[in-house]
């Protein structure tokens, strides 16, 4: 099993950044693929970013390349994704993820987080 948890949502106006953070526990971080997902009221779990174990391969969804980076520190088992020019269709609850490879389908991913939620005003 792995436990994670996610940190550092909130309200940011548009235009500006964030960091999210998330931590795990349990069995060994760093053989896992991490990932981070969003969820929008109303609407399906999207992809947003992962990074392969050993930080050698990353993907982005097309909305936030050039503006998400996804990075990781395998000896603080932390994952963490730096947003910036965060735009108002970013708010949603982002979800962190640990699972067998850098790949955008939900199923790829075994183990979720709680969330953390992320508001941006316009």
């Amino acid at each position: 099993q792995v436990q994670l948890v996610e940190s550092g949502g909130g309200l940011v106006q548009a235009g500006g950044s964030l960091r999210l953070s998330c931590v795990a526990s349990g069995r060994t971080f760093s053989r896992f693929t991490m990932g981070w997902f969003r969820q929008a009221p109303g609407k399906e779990r999207e992809f947003v970013a992962a990074l392969s174990w050993s930080a050698g391969s990353t993907s982005y969804a097309d909305s936030v390349k050039g503006r998400f980076t996804i990075s990781r520190d395998n000896a603080k088992n932390t994952v963490y994704l730096q947003m910036n020019s965060l735009r108002p269709e970013g708010t949603a609850v982002y979800y962190c993820a640990a699972g067998r490879g850098p790949y955008p389908g939900v199923n790829w991913y075994d183990y979720w987080g709680q969330g953390t939620k992320v508001t941006v005003s316009s």
